[in-house]
């Protein structure tokens, strides 16, 4: 059965997905986040097999999320490195493992201390906001042109 494909959807939740949804996908853009580069790396990193790694990586580099970069002086050798849209994964990625961590946290390590480089201070949790930076839920936006469901006892 072949995979569905949402490049035409009007929802670019699909599309997104698309290019970066299955979990081997967004595992490697973790890891070039972390700084690996080379195909043996991701392999040994992600304990991934090698067609499917080459199948992904392939993928991101189609899709301008990875670049492909010949390093070798001597024959070939290639690094796969994030491209702008790739780092601009960076929100979501952290989003998903701050979810992640309050919802299936590890039962055998504590969730990783991620924190700003310059200050020294832990990140803050990712969230929706207003434009004058007050917090979100799924509760305080709409869609404008949207009907507006009627609010009932099952509604969200």
């Amino acid at each position: 059965m072949a995979r569905k494909r949402f490049d035409d959807s009007n929802c670019s939740v699909a599309r997104a997905l698309n290019q970066v949804g299955d979990w081997w996908s967004l595992l490697i853009v973790l890891q070039a986040m972390y700084g690996t580069r080379r195909f043996v790396d991701f392999q040994q990193e992600l304990g991934i097999a090698k067609n499917i790694l080459c199948d992904r990586l392939a993928r991101l580099v189609d899709n301008g999320v990875l670049r492909k970069v010949d390093v070798g002086e001597h024959g070939s050798r290639f690094e796969y490195r994030l491209t702008d849209k790739g780092r601009d994964l960076f929100p979501v990625v952290i989003a998903l493992r701050q979810w992640g961590d309050k919802w299936n946290p590890s039962p055998d390590d504590a969730p990783l201390d991620l924190r700003d480089r310059e200050t020294g201070e832990p990140i803050q949790m990712v969230q929706v906001q207003n434009v004058r930076g007050n917090p979100l839920t799924i509760r305080d936006v709409f869609v404008p042109d949207a009907p507006v469901p009627a609010r009932g006892k099952n509604s969200a």
